[in-house]
Parts: structure tokens; sequence; C-alpha cells
């Protein structure tokens, strides 16, 4: 009985500090995540982790990007060839179109010319391979090999050959990870490309479909329709094809019709995307009205000109 006793005082000591120790951890736990929740204090540290994770990343990719390469080294002188012509076919029809394209384009900035408009901004291109994609079934969440030294900012827009993928939520200094617009946390506003209509597509949680809630059941839409990005919310830029509608009902008891589409992007089979830079349009009669006044070496035309400069821009943009 007094071993048993013994025993008895001897744990209950320890029971106390176990609790005190946990209380102490989870306060601290709490605290800093408020701090972080207000000031993003941590965000330096995120990134040395990302960084520090980031050989492991390689690492995990190591045997798929191996696998690929023994792959594509061993690739027979038959299947070689066929994939040779039928590059070559295709970058015939290609150069054909493109003949057609560059006329067009030529055509339109003669357009631009006699209307005096400002030309739209390009955009720069990077791409980015994608080294892993979340295990969770209920995040469409990826990894690319891109991060904050190669310019990679939060929001930016990920497309591929075929339309728009997601975009970075988070940046590390090697790495970014980006949600895909089939996640059901993700809302991209689109239009649709026959008639300019302006709805918001968002993730159903399937990487095959899209669904647009806010269409009431009179909107001029069916099945067929190419969404394209809006180019609202400043995130994506204009005129990137999203989804196809690949599904309207109209019921008459509720006020908004059940509309789904089709991802233009394999979401799922992906392996790379392309990250893009918005180039700001450069403002043709801001310019053109400072340089008169530089060039005349005029400090009061200087003075008028940068005042006059907002309404040239207003009067350029209408």
């Amino acid at each position: 009985m007094a071993a048993v006793k013994s025993d008895n005082q001897h744990r209950a000591p320890n029971a106390s500090a176990l609790g005190f120790r946990f209380l102490l951890l989870a306060g601290l736990s709490i605290l800093l995540l408020v701090i972080d929740n207000r000031e993003n204090y941590l965000d330096g540290v995120r990134k040395a982790i990302g960084a520090s994770v980031h050989p492991l990343r390689v690492l995990v990719d190591a045997p798929i990007s191996t696998w690929r390469w023994i792959v594509d080294t061993t690739t027979s002188r038959n299947e070689l060839r066929l994939e040779n012509s039928r590059l070559q076919a295709e970058r015939l029809l290609t150069q054909a179109r493109l003949q057609k394209y560059a006329a067009l384009e030529a055509e339109n900035a003669r357009l631009r010319a006699l209307l005096e408009a400002t030309p739209h901004g390009s955009e720069r291109i990077r791409v980015s391979e994608i080294m892993s994609v979340s295990a969770n079934p209920f995040r469409h969440v990826i990894v690319v090999d891109k991060g904050s030294r190669d310019g990679v900012f939060d929001g930016q827009a990920m497309v591929d050959a075929s339309g728009v993928v997601g975009q970075v939520i988070e940046v590390g200094l090697l790495s970014s990870q980006g949600i895909l617009i089939s996640d059901p946390d993700h809302a991209l506003p689109v239009e649709v490309n026959r008639n300019g209509l302006r709805t918001i597509a968002v993730g159903s949680g399937d990487f095959a479909r899209l669904e647009l809630p806010f269409l009431p059941n009179n909107a001029d839409i069916k099945e067929g329709d190419l969404l394209v990005t809006s180019g609202l919310g400043g995130a994506f830029p204009a005129g990137y094809p999203v989804a196809v509608v690949d599904s309207v009902t109209r019921v008459p008891q509720e006020p908004f019709a059940a509309v789904t589409a089709k991802p233009a992007a394999a979401l799922n089979q992906v392996r790379e995307v392309m990250l893009i830079w918005p180039t700001e349009p450069k403002n043709t009669a801001v310019d053109a009205t400072v340089d008169t006044a530089v060039d005349n070496k005029d400090d009061a035309a200087r003075d008028d000109a940068r005042e006059i400069a907002p309404a040239a821009a207003e009067t350029s943009d209408e």
C-alpha cells in the first residue's frame, strides 16, 4: 500500500506539470496566431520554412522527373519520326493561321491609330513546372517551382495552352502555392464571349465542372457558349478562355438558372503552367503632353501640362 501511495504522489506533480505546459503552449500558439493574423509578422518565418522544405519537394519529385527523362531518352526512332511529322504539320497549320492573325492585328492597329485609342498592355509570361499536388480531396492546391526570387506575387494568374488554370495564393522564396479554378473556395469573373454577359464562375470541387450560380432564368446563355476572363478584379487579364457551358437548366420557381461549364484546361492532367505578369498600358496622351512641355523648356508650360494630363487621360479613355 505504501508503494502504491508513493507512486500516486509522484504522478500527481508530473500530471500537473504536463497540464501547465499544455496550457502554456496552447496560449502561446493562440497568441502567435492572433499576432500573425493582424500584423503578418511571421511571413518571413513561413518563407524560410518554405525555402527549407523546397529540397524535400525536389527530392519527392525526383523519381517522376527521372522516369520521364528515361522515357524521353528511350523513345524509339519511329515514334520520334511520327511525332516530328505531326509537329511539322501542326507548325504549317499554325503559320497559316498566324498569317491571318497578323493581318488582323495590323488592321486593328490602323483602326486604333485612326481612333486615337490607347493600345492594350501586353503580358509577360513565364513557364513554371508543377512540383506537387495537394493530397486533400477537398482542396485543389498545387505547388510550382517559381517563387518571390522569380518575381511571383500573390494573386498572379496561371494559365496553360488551353485556358485559365488558377492563381497564386502563397508565395515562397523558391516555390509558390496556387489554387485551381475548380477549388470550391475560388471564384473567377468571366463573361460570355458571344454577347459579353458578365457573371462569376465558382469552383465545384470537381476538376471537370464549374458552376455559374448567379445567372437569372432569363439570361442569354446556352450550351456551347465560351466563357472568357472579363478582366474585372484585376487578377486575370481579359480574354483568356476559362470554360465552355455544358448545361443550362431553367427552373420556373427559382430566381436563378442552374448553369455548369467544363473548364477549357485539363486541370487534373496539367504538368506545366504559365505565370502572367500584366503590363500597364502606356498613356500616350499624357506622355505627349508632358514631352511637349519638356521640349519647350518652359517651366510654366510644364506645370500646365501636368495639370492637363489627367483630363487628357480621361478624354483618351473615353
